[in-house]
């Protein structure tokens, strides 16, 4: 039959191009190797679930949260103990392929997309009329799914727009202040409630971030987990240490070098019991490449630096000092 010589050409044509695309997608997201593996991750107390206002250095909002330990309408879990890193996080996964795509690309990929490549398996006994019926639901379940891949896609490079919320009343961007650093804007935020003493953002404490920013990239570089413990939560150093061991079963490193702050905006600072928070935005350089456990090959990235924007949040309890408590992507 002509039909169905020509829809088995149209099912082979798209079965090729998913073979190919959906590794594609899956590849161009494990290049975003560095620290947080360009996804975002960590806990904001209270205020998880809420994008932190847009700055100057970030202008859009920043992503949702892929993985968290913080349940929705649950108490601050921004700096949980250390026993909490056994539960893993909200989803297993950060950004890739997450949710309905991937369980429905892989599934279909394994179910029969390469078997229709060779010709055999799915499709025999396209003469009859259920096999053509068959035919056309599972090019449309292709259809479904290359549009689903095609959305990811977006929704990785663009604002996500379900999640995002403007600035709050009275925060319209960081205003400049004395004591502004070089990269960074200075600017004071506001606990929750008006029962809430404000949180004043000191010269030292954009030394912090800045050094932190340096600092975990290092110990990530280094595969040094202990090191991570010094600088982060237990919750992002859980993240850290599972994703260095995914590293490891790859036979892969990930080495983040020459990392420079270029621009920096405190978008958000507040205080919720004993626990201070400061959201700050920002955009930075770095030479970002992984290589070949065994043999030193480059596998992803490069030798040239490359730019990111993204806000961290940093936490510390009172008299302490301040960890990394949450990345977020910026766009």
């Amino acid at each position: 039959m002509n039909f169905t010589q020509t829809a088995r050409g149209i099912v082979r044509t798209i079965a090729l191009v998913m073979s190919v695309a959906v590794p594609l997608a899956i590849t161009i997201s494990a290049a975003d190797a560095r620290v947080g593996g360009g996804g975002s991750s960590g806990s904001r107390g209270s205020k998880t679930y809420s994008a932190p206002p847009s700055t100057t250095t970030a202008p859009n909002a920043a992503q949702p949260m892929n993985r968290t330990f913080t349940q929705p309408g649950s108490p601050a879990a921004g700096a949980p103990a250390a026993g909490a890193a056994a539960k893993g996080g909200f989803f297993n996964r950060p950004g890739m392929m997450g949710g309905m795509l991937g369980g429905l690309a892989m599934g279909f990929l394994g179910a029969g997309l390469f078997g229709m490549l060779s010709g055999s398996g799915l499709f025999s006994g396209l003469g009859s009329l259920s096999s053509i019926i068959g035919l056309l639901l599972q090019v449309g379940l292709i259809i479904i799914v290359v549009r689903l891949a095609m959305s990811w896609w977006q929704r990785r490079h663009a604002q996500a727009s379900a999640y995002a919320s403007g600035p709050a009343a009275g925060t319209g961007g960081p205003a400049e202040g004395p004591g502004a650093q070089t990269s960074f804007r200075s600017g004071m935020g506001f606990g929750l409630g008006s029962s809430q003493p404000a949180l004043e953002i000191q010269p030292a404490d954009y030394e912090a971030f800045e050094r932190l920013l340096g600092e975990v990239q290092a110990a990530w570089s280094n595969e040094d987990v202990a090191k991570l413990h010094t600088l982060a939560t237990p919750e992002m150093v859980s993240y850290f240490s599972k994703d260095l061991e995914e590293n490891k079963a790859r036979n892969d490193v990930n080495k983040v070098t020459d990392v420079k702050l270029l621009q920096g905006d405190l978008a958000e600072a507040w205080r919720e019991g004993e626990t201070d928070y400061a959201s700050v935005a920002m955009r930075f350089s770095l030479v970002d490449k992984t290589l070949e456990r065994a043999t030193g090959r480059l596998v992803a990235g490069s030798e040239t630096p490359t730019e990111a924007t993204e806000v961290w949040t940093f936490a510390r309890r009172r008299g302490g000092d301040w960890e990394l408590s949450a990345i977020q992507q910026a766009s």
